[in-house]
Formats: structure tokens, C-alpha cells, sequence
């Protein structure tokens, strides 16, 4: 006689939990909606969108000026035709990512540091991002990858600190990330733990009491790297997120990409330092844009960056000055202008 099948009770997700996935599963995800609810015009958008979707969370949304086409928060999201251009020079792996790559989803770009592309998700998704052609189907380290990986990790001695990236890990839940944590913290001479991660400024709920748990109880020195690029995205829920991560004592930096239109002139940029600092986020790198195909109209010459530098380091604090740099494929680290 066959015996009745177990039923598993299933474990209800904490209501954090349910809160950011469901602000997440909300977000607005159509050129047309957007111009709806920013009281503008319909206006033309890129063919683009249909391969790299429209993502933009109602918390990211509500900081954006009603009415105003231009604003510097919607000029990230907004798919301009002009990503259906192709332009010399712009390609869909503008850092030779998948030559780095030492097993799928592992990047070693630089000595004594690697890269994990834990997830293709983003919470948002910005309209000049490097990795939007990214193969993360192949490029994955989940399921059987997670242990090459792994292994890959044991067997170079010289790795000391690892990068969880993506898409954005903190789409992930807190669970698999604790749980991929503990296993990293399994190898002898990792000794520090980097998140990049947008999240915490677009997507506020994501900073939940689980995330913040994790996050404190690792062995791992922890650094956690946002992503902003105006000060207009730094409102008070944003503010609240970052000095909650900031209680757990890990370390706060920055990276922005210098964009024409978002953030190109001394004003902005000094701006955004201060809003920075104002948050307990440390001013780390200002980019020059990665050249990926679909995002030269963002593109910024080195003259005009090399000059809003030095301007920027002529009227303000040294440590509100972030480094000038690019990426360049097969350096030993960031290049600085």
C-alpha cells in the first residue's frame, strides 16, 4: 500500500521580504507609463526597450520632477531612440568581460580580487549600463557552476576579496545570500566582501532587518558600493536605507558614471558629494562611460571630464573628490585620467 504523499508545510516569507519583492514586482516597466505618469507628452522611444526592458521602481519614480523631460533621474531610465544608433568604438563587451571570466560567473579582472554575476535582475535598469548585453543565461554561477566556482576560489591563494555583482545580488533574497556568504567565508584566504549594488537608493525596502542580520554576522570585512550619480536621488527613504547598512559598521563608497545631461558640470557633481557625504557614502569613483553599444549619447569627452575634475577638486574638500577613471580591458586595475 502506497504510503500518502508529505506534505512540507510551506515557510511564509517575512513581510520585509514581501514588501521590497512586491515594490520590485510593481515597478513601472514601459516608456509609455512613464511619460503617463510624469504628466508628459508621448514621445518616441528605442526599438532598444524590447530586448533591454524598461525597469524603474515607484520609490526611484517619485523623485523624478513631473513634467520635465530633462530631468537627470529620468534621462537614466528613459530608452532614447538614440540607443538604436550604432556608433565606431561602441560594442556589446566593452571590458572583455567574457575573456576574463575563469569559470562561468567568475570574473578575475585584476590580482587578489574576483567577481561573481549572481543574478542578471536589477532592481532598476539604467540606460547605459555595460553589462546590458551580458550573457547571464551562460555566465551564470549558479546550480553546478557554484561549486566550479568555489574550487576556483580554494585554488588561487592570492584571492583575498570577493565581489558580488550582477544584475544586482540584493534582488536576491536574504536566505541564498547568507547562504552563498557562508560558503565563501569556507575558504581560508578570503578576508573581505564587496556588494555593488544600486538597490538600497532606488529600491529602499530592499534594506530589510534579514539583510541587515547577514551583513553583520559575517567574518568577511564588508564593503558595500552604491551606485549614484545625482544628488536628486538621495531623498530621506534613501538616506534611511544607507544609514541602516551603515549600522551594521560596514564601509559605504560610491561609484557614478560621468553622463552628459546627468551630471556633467561642477555644480552636480559637487552637489552630489556633499549629498554623499550627508548620507555617511564615501565619494570613490567617477567613471568615464564604458563604451557599450546603445549608450554614446551619454558619453562625455576626457577634455570636459579632465576639466569638470579640476574644477571640482579647486572648490571643494579633497575628500568629496572622487577619482577620475576607466576601465580599460586587461589593465591590472582602474586607469586614472
Amino acid at each position: 500500500m502506497n504510503k500518502p504523499a508529505r506534505i512540507i508545510p510551506r515557510t511564509p516569507q517575512p513581510k520585509h521580504a514581501r514588501d521590497w519583492q512586491q515594490a520590485l514586482a510593481a515597478a513601472v516597466d514601459s516608456p509609455a507609463e512613464l511619460d503617463r505618469r510624469l504628466d508628459l507628452a508621448p514621445r518616441p522611444a528605442a526599438g532598444a526597450a524590447r530586448d533591454f526592458r524598461v525597469r524603474v521602481p515607484e520609490a526611484f519614480l517619485a523623485r523624478i520632477r513631473p513634467g520635465d523631460p530633462d530631468d537627470p533621474l529620468l534621462r537614466q531610465v528613459f530608452p532614447d531612440p538614440h540607443e538604436d544608433e550604432p556608433r565606431p568604438g561602441y560594442s556589446t563587451d566593452p571590458l572583455a568581460e567574457q575573456q576574463a571570466m575563469a569559470v562561468p560567473g567568475l570574473l578575475q579582472k585584476y590580482p587578489g580580487r574576483a567577481l561573481l554575476t549572481l543574478t542578471g535582475a536589477c532592481a532598476i535598469h539604467c540606460r547605459y549600463c555595460f553589462r546590458r548585453h551580458f550573457p547571464y543565461a551562460e555566465a551564470s554561477p549558479r546550480g553546478a557552476h557554484w561549486q566550479a566556482a568555489l574550487e576556483y576560489l580554494h585554488a588561487q591563494s592570492d584571492i583575498e576579496e570577493i565581489i558580488l555583482s550582477g544584475g544586482d545580488p540584493l534582488t536576491l533574497s536574504d536566505a541564498r545570500l547568507a547562504a552563498c556568504v557562508a560558503e565563501l567565508e569556507g575558504v581560508p584566504q578570503l578576508q573581505r566582501l564587496r556588494l555593488h549594488t544600486r538597490t538600497p537608493v532606488v529600491l529602499p525596502e530592499r534594506v530589510t532587518p534579514a539583510l541587515l542580520d547577514w551583513l553583520s554576522g559575517t567574518r568577511l570585512q564588508t564593503l558595500v558600493v552604491v551606485h549614484v550619480n545625482h544628488a536628486n536621488e538621495l531623498d530621506a527613504a534613501a538616506r534611511t536605507a544607507l544609514a541602516a547598512l551603515r549600522g551594521t559598521g560596514v564601509q559605504l563608497l560610491n561609484q557614478a558614471v560621468l553622463l552628459a545631461g546627468v551630471n556633467d558640470s561642477v555644480q552636480a557633481l559637487e552637489q552630489l558629494g556633499k549629498a554623499l557625504l550627508a548620507a555617511g557614502v564615501l565619494p570613490y569613483y567617477l567613471h568615464q562611460l564604458d563604451p557599450v553599444q546603445g549608450a554614446a549619447h551619454f558619453a562625455v569627452s576626457d577634455a570636459r571630464a579632465r576639466e569638470l575634475h579640476a574644477a571640482l577638486q579647486a572648490r571643494t574638500s579633497g575628500y568629496l573628490v572622487p577619482r577620475l577613471v576607466r576601465e580599460v580591458p586587461g589593465a591590472a586595475g582602474k586607469t586614472p585620467l
